[in-house]
């Protein structure tokens, strides 16, 4: 082989060479749980070393608690707040549970506060069956910030579990991109096309598909498909007790399996709208959602309208949470002194005796 030829297929290999690229990667399990701490005053008594007990949750796979301690476990950092996440179900694991937690102090609306953020490292639990945390922040910056409000804060614990290392090819063949069912959906209820049935709620008229309805919601199906079917051929059908925020809404949860975004003011009462209307139509995972989005807000204010309201509505669960906050808060007779809790014992007398068993002790 000449030199020229043995140049020419170097070359030739140079332009066909090819890479690719792969990473090693962390796989993780995440989750998060909020804690609210009512009525903090209080919480100032507790003596320094001495934690308050959160309720066990899950997250990442696990069971969690957190210990608060208002005045720390030293006495030279006693003027400090500190929390601690505790593995709970350690005696459940035959292997380490390796983990970090991010401690956040919460804002109004509900939103992390940079300044106020905090990551320990990762660490064995099943080593540090005491729990692992630090020092969150000075009792006097917490009552000097804004985010102390009528004697509550909120902090956020965000949890990642390790779970395994793996590698990954980063440039697949071949991509499979996510969904977009909800989207196609969502654009067909926008479209109109093929609508084939009216609703008229208030001075709106809104057009829909029967089988999508139908499919969605039994109440739907024997509206549309039963023996009432006749009756909604000839014309809109009226809905005169529903505002047409409330059906949009309801709509587009129908067709996207979500519900549309709203600003965090109004979710609490378009929440109490929303269930009545998913409990109507039978709409089973809307109203899981109401009872949640509710479940943020129950607070000296709303506590009696959002028990009475899960009492009508069958949400046990729902109902279960504004029975804890009555037997966990200090403002029980602020409670007992406003509007609705007249309502409440004239409306749901049952419901007396469910807070009496609740409040006595055991």
């Amino acid at each position: 082989m000449t030199a020229s030829s043995l140049a020419a297929a170097a070359s030739d290999g140079a332009s066909s060479s090819s890479g690719s690229a792969s990473a090693i990667v962390a796989g993780t399990v995440n989750g998060h749980h909020v804690l609210k701490i009512v009525g903090y005053s209080f919480t100032k008594a507790v003596p320094s070393g001495k934690s308050i007990r959160s309720r066990p949750f899950r997250a990442g796979g696990h069971t969690w608690h957190v210990l608060y301690y208002p005045n720390w476990n030293r006495a030279e950092k006693a003027d400090f707040v500190a929390f601690y996440l505790c593995l709970d179900d350690a005696e459940a694991c035959s292997e380490a549970v390796e983990a970090k937690a991010i401690f956040s102090l919460l804002d109004m609306e509900g939103n992390p506060v940079s300044s106020y953020r905090f990551t320990t490292r990762v660490v064995n639990f099943m080593e540090h069956k005491k729990g692992w945390g630090f020092d969150f922040m000075k009792r006097e910056s917490l009552e000097e910030s804004e985010y102390l409000k009528d004697d509550c804060f909120k902090i956020r614990i965000d949890v990642v579990v390790i779970t395994d290392f793996h590698t990954e090819e980063e440039t697949p063949l071949i991509v499979v991109p996510p969904s977009d069912m909800r989207r196609q959906f969502g654009d067909l209820l926008l479209s109109k096309q093929g609508a084939d049935v009216k609703f008229q709620v208030g001075k709106k008229k809104f057009d829909a598909h029967r089988s999508v309805l139908a499919a969605r919601s039994p109440v739907f199906k024997a509206q549309l498909y039963g023996r009432m079917r006749e009756s909604t051929t000839r014309g809109a059908i009226r809905i005169d007790d529903m505002e047409e925020e409330v059906f949009r809404a309801m709509l587009t949860f129908v067709y996207t399996d979500d519900l549309p975004e709203m600003k965090q003011q109004d979710e609490a009462a378009m929440a109490q709208h929303l269930l009545v209307a998913a409990d109507r139509y039978n709409l089973e995972r809307m109203k899981l959602i109401c009872e949640h989005n509710l479940s943020k807000h129950i607070d000296t204010d709303s506590v009696v309208n959002i028990l009475v309201l899960a009492e009508q509505h069958s949400c046990h669960m729902l109902k279960e949470a504004c029975l804890e906050f009555l037997r966990l808060s200090r403002s029980l007779k602020a409670v007992m002194e406003t509007d609705g809790f007249g309502h409440l014992i004239s409306s749901c007398p049952g419901l007396i005796k469910d807070i009496m068993s609740k409040l006595s002790p055991c």
